[in-house]
């Protein structure tokens, strides 16, 4: 097999590979629900194909709204119950600077 005597340099291998370009896919409209769809497959949004259905997707799409529907009352529901959050530990200095003022609070008492 033939081995290259010298490095293609990356001018030239970058030219060579300029001509590599990504073809558009063809796209069509459903004519059942107007999505755009690559020709010759099932519409994905309702399931339809050449002259009819060629899946149920809609009905179970129904189906799946429904559920979808009813978990979110339940997540509400849940989130209406659930109890606040526990406040975070005060900071050590903030408990002995109040321990502090509650003592002169104290002792002013006493001197009345």
């Amino acid at each position: 097999m033939a081995t290259p005597k010298k490095r293609t340099g990356k001018a030239k291998q970058n030219a060579r590979r300029a001509n590599w370009k990504g073809a558009v896919p063809a796209t069509t409209t459903c004519p059942n629900c107007k999505a755009v769809v690559l020709t010759h497959t099932v519409c994905p949004e309702c399931g339809y194909y050449k002259d009819g259905f060629a899946s149920n997707k809609k009905a179970e799409t129904e189906v799946k709204e429904e559920v979808k529907v009813e978990e979110v009352k339940e997540e509400k529901e849940v989130k209406k119950t659930r109890k606040p959050r526990a406040k975070k530990a005060e900071t050590t200095e903030t408990v002995e600077t109040e321990k502090a003022e509650e003592i002169v609070e104290a002792e002013e008492k006493t001197e009345e």
